[in-house]
């Protein structure tokens, strides 16, 4: 029966069904409330964690499907998909829309429409500053050594929060299937991402409402879903290989009694299915010169062409369509010839994964092939060409392996799973304190123990010879709202300009939960050792209460964290400008150097507002106004240098 309701009354219309002795209500938003007639109670589903693949190209949250066991990946109410394109598309009206809907605007709208964002997490525009001008989207060239930033409109984005709106729209995607609120989760990455990636991804999860419980390398997750080292007599050595839509692991894992050794990684962070498809457009270039010139908005209609044109000649197909007028073919020779380089990337990892992990090839005994790039007959020919004695696994489909083998392992988490050992892990993530009061994450919690972790630092002050360092518990971005474990400095750093001394700060976390920190700088060898208790005085009920807490404010923390680093990046550059302005080589005019100070005042102002777009736009007019000096003076220094003459 379906039975309509005043706006008084309720705001959904409901679908009412009765089995047994229970009723089932189905609200539109949210899906099932289970209500038992007898004792007139609501039966309350048990807390579910889910499993997210966070993908380059394509997205998926999946879950342990209580009536079979097995996990399943969610399509939400009315989507009957279960995967989600992993594109961004920013609207006139200030909204986020994800997914195939945002798909069309790739085309419609490029400047506006983000693809492929998990490339961008934890990377400077030093690490892209060669492949920036692949997105349709710009990338923002504020400083080498900054994260990278995006501008959609009068708008600045980080890669962390765009990703998030992925993650929020698999969350309602997963409530909505559910009916039930999700608030927690794991989200798997490549094994080969480092901590700054890693640590974006936890950002980003954090930021989408969830309590992120684990980073799982996808390795691991795919191993998992296909059953491997669930059985805990089962022995075996296992390759697994991940080329998805922009990464590239592979992965050697030793399997023995339900624990899982990674025994050695390799792989390329920058190397995947959009590689493939960049080879293709480039090769349609090459042979259409009008193709050149094109727009931006015909770039990306390219693009989702040569995507086209890949799935095609993986079905062992030619390919042919018009485009613009011009008849676009390929052939799977073609195709071949094309990626054979990239494909040979993927091998040189494989031989340097195996050459490090102390076990012959012939000892490897499956490879698990995961990700929609292995698709690709070429690749799978290739990987059955170097692990000639091992079976080769593509009985799953390979979108799905990593989003189910999250799933095993949040079931795992949830408690549900009594068979798999979980070795300790420390409860809470722990840092120090960086300028702005911030909070940097050296071990995230959830770190197995023992582990060892560290970072490298410099100093703000020329000159300084003195460093404190505050050891801090929590998940706050700010430290005063994280709890303080310990405070010691560092004496006698040389004298040194700002920026110059290197400065790294280890902790080792060991299996009894002590931690020590260390400070060490390097050129001087100058160096102080505590031993901390990080777990000291800490109850459960105040481990859960810091986790809630840090969830209820994940919005403002991370306006706090973006407004303070923004303007911590602005004032590095005011200062760096300032030196430049007092350059005797400067060579620019009176002019000119007016204009340059008026945008320094410009900058100095917008910290009034505290809003973190408007800093950084007077951040982006200053750089754009002063980059083609900057540019010039380099060029004179290292002409001077090529004389045999000092850079000054």
């Amino acid at each position: 029966m379906r039975h309509s309701y005043s706006e008084n009354q309720i705001k959904h219309s409901v679908d009412i069904g009765v089995s047994n002795s229970i009723v089932f209500i189905t609200f539109a938003p949210m899906g099932k409330i289970s209500i038992n007639l007898k004792t007139g109670s609501v039966e309350k589903k048990k807390n579910v964690v889910v499993g997210i693949d966070l993908g380059t190209t394509n997205s998926l949250v999946a879950v342990i499907d209580e009536s079979t066991g097995k996990a399943k990946a969610l399509a939400g109410v009315k989507d009957t998909k279960v995967i989600t394109p992993s594109i961004i598309h920013f609207t006139e009206n200030g909204d986020f829309v994800i997914g195939d809907a945002a798909k069309q605007a790739l085309v419609d709208n490029p400047e506006m429409t983000v693809y492929s964002v998990k490339r961008l997490l934890g990377k400077s525009y030093g690490d892209l500053s060669e492949v920036a001008n692949h997105f349709g989207y710009k990338i923002i060239d504020e400083d080498t050594e900054s994260l990278v930033k995006i501008k959609l409109g009068e708008r600045f984005f980080t890669p962390i929060e765009l990703s998030a709106e992925i993650l929020k729209s698999l969350k309602v995607k997963a409530e909505t299937s559910l009916g039930q609120e999700v608030t927690k989760a794991v989200i798997t990455v490549p094994a080969y991402f480092n901590d700054s990636q890693r640590q974006a991804t936890r950002d980003a999860g954090k930021l989408a409402g969830l309590e992120v419980l684990r980073i799982v390398n996808e390795p691991t997750a795919a191993s998992l879903s296909y059953g491997i080292g669930l059985n805990k007599d089962e022995e075996k050595t296992v390759a697994v290989y991940d080329l998805g839509g922009g990464t590239f692991d592979i992965s050697i894992l030793r399997i023995e009694g339900g624990v899982f050794e990674v025994l050695a990684t390799n792989g390329d962070t920058f190397l995947g299915g959009d590689d493939f498809d960049r080879a293709i457009m480039d090769y349609w270039v090459k042979t259409n010169e009008t193709l050149a010139h094109i727009q931006p908005s015909d770039q990306q209609a390219l693009r989702l062409m040569a995507e086209e044109a890949k799935k095609t000649v993986g079905k062992g197909e030619s390919f042919k369509e018009d485009f613009n007028s011009l008849s676009l073919e390929l052939t799977q020779a073609q195709f071949g010839d094309l990626i054979a380089p990239l494909v040979n990337r993927t091998l040189d990892c494989c031989k340097n994964a195996v050459a490090d992990c102390g076990v012959s090839l012939d000892e490897v005994q499956e490879v698990v092939m995961v990700g929609g790039s292995t698709r690709v007959p070429q690749v799978i020919d290739a990987v059955k060409g170097y692990f000639r004695n091992s079976t080769i696994d593509n009985s799953l489909n390979p979108d799905e392996i990593v989003a189910l083998g999250a799933a095993i392992e949040a079931d795992i988490l949830a408690g549900n799973r009594r068979d798999v050992l979980l070795l300790d892990v420390t409860p809470l993530s722990l840092g120090i304190e960086t300028l702005g009061g911030l909070m940097d994450v050296i071990i995230p919690r959830n770190s197995r123990v023992p582990f060892k972790a560290g970072r490298k630092y410099t100093t703000s002050v020329d000159g300084q010879v003195n460093l404190k360092i505050s050891v801090f518990q929590g998940e706050r971005d700010q430290v005063s709202e994280n709890r303080k474990l310990a405070e010691f400095v560092l004496n006698g750093i040389p004298a040194m300009p700002a920026g110059l001394p290197k400065i790294e700060i280890a902790f080792m976390l060991d299996a009894d939960g002590i931690l020590k920190v260390r400070a060490k700088e390097l050129r001087s060898g100058v160096e102080q050792t505590i031993d901390v208790k990080p777990q000291y005085g800490l109850t459960d009920e105040e481990v859960e209460s810091m986790l809630m807490d840090s969830l209820k404010n994940a919005e403002d923390d991370m306006a706090y964290r973006q407004l303070n680093e923004a303007m911590n990046e602005s004032n590095y550059m005011l200062v760096n400008t300032e030196k430049f302005l007092n350059n005797e080589d400067k060579d620019i005019s009176e002019e000119q150097e007016n204009e340059v100070r008026r945008f320094m005042e410009a900058l100095r102002m917008s910290f009034e507002t505290k809003d973190k777009d408007a800093i950084q736009r007077a951040q982006d007019d200053l750089n754009e106004y002063t980059k083609p000096f900057a540019e010039s003076l380099m060029d004179k220094s290292v002409g001077k240098a090529l004389r045999g003459k000092d850079i000054g």
